[in-house]
């Protein structure tokens, strides 16, 4: 059994542990607050334009046409990547990381070309040991990015696709449904997809002066939208899955601190046992003298 000085440097390490563990969950709850508002009231705007897109991409090739409504045969493959800056966010990282490995290795499989645009640092490093090449990595972007922010990233991804180095590209990111649940998915994102010809739809939009002449405007500040909003629900995901991680790891350093400090007892006891029995070993050998 471990000495009670050592027990004793254990409990105070383990309770250090536990003040900092505590201090980052709370300031992940404030943080994932804010982002919980940001992202649903983002959400049905976000929806609504994502609506508008299918619309125009089912009105393909009758009154409308664009190069990011038009479809290719499909070799080159871009990801856009979303993960988080740092870690201890439990598993929050590594679902989003794994789901893309896993459609990355099909894709290759099938003998496509992937290519990656990364935000955030932990699947970038990831995917610079052991995924396919990266065309761009956006790091640092904070907890409330806007427009401007995501613009550079839009604009790499747009254009790449426009210039053909993309057959379709890709989004990989985490949808936040509540505190304890995210859920990691993959979806395209160009060229945009139309409504199956069954799903209802709202009455023909009216545009003016005519498509041609808003659409490059729309469809590509539509397509910005939906990054933004997927940066959105990842970091409302992140934060969700931090502060979660952090209580976990707070009540389990609360927990080995109540094991240790039944060891420190039982040690402690057992010293002064052994003490007791020294003394009075020792006080029936001078008796017995």
């Amino acid at each position: 059994m471990p000495s009670t000085r050592e027990i004793r440097r254990r409990i105070r390490s383990v309770k250090n542990i536990a003040k900092v563990t505590k201090a980052m969950e709370t300031v992940a709850a404030a943080k994932m607050r804010k982002a919980q508002q940001q992202v649903l009231a983002t959400r049905p705007y976000a929806e609504k334009a994502w609506e508008v897109l299918t619309y125009l991409a089912r009105l393909r090739g009758e009154a409308v046409e664009h190069s990011l409504l038009r479809e290719r045969p499909v070799h080159r493959i871009g990801l856009l990547l979303i993960t988080a800056d740092r870690g201890l966010a439990g598993a929050y990282n590594s679902n989003i990381i794994r789901k893309a490995a896993i459609q990355i290795d099909e894709w290759q499989r099938d003998g496509k070309q992937v290519n990656l645009v990364t935000i955030g640092r932990k699947g970038r490093d990831w995917m610079v040991r052991h995924g396919p090449p990266l065309r761009a990595e956006f790091t640092g972007l904070g907890d409330r990015p806007s427009s401007n922010d995501v613009g550079p990233i839009a604009s790499v991804v747009i254009e790449d696709f426009i210039a053909g180095h993309y057959d379709a590209v890709y989004l990989g990111t985490t949808n936040f449904v509540n505190t304890i649940r995210q859920d990691p998915v993959i979806r395209q994102l160009l060229p945009i997809v139309p409504a199956h010809p069954e799903t209802p739809m709202a009455p023909d939009y009216i545009f003016e002066p005519s498509p041609e002449a808003i659409l490059d405007e729309l469809l590509t500040g539509l397509t910005e939208l939906q990054i933004l909003q997927a940066i959105y629900e990842s970091i409302a995901s992140e934060q969700s899955a931090r502060m979660v991680a952090m209580r976990n790891a707070t009540d389990a350093a609360n927990d080995l601190m109540g094991s240790l400090t039944l060891t420190y007892n039982k040690a402690r006891q057992e010293s002064i046992t052994k003490e007791l029995l020294d003394i009075v070993g020792g006080a029936s050998a001078l008796t017995t003298a």
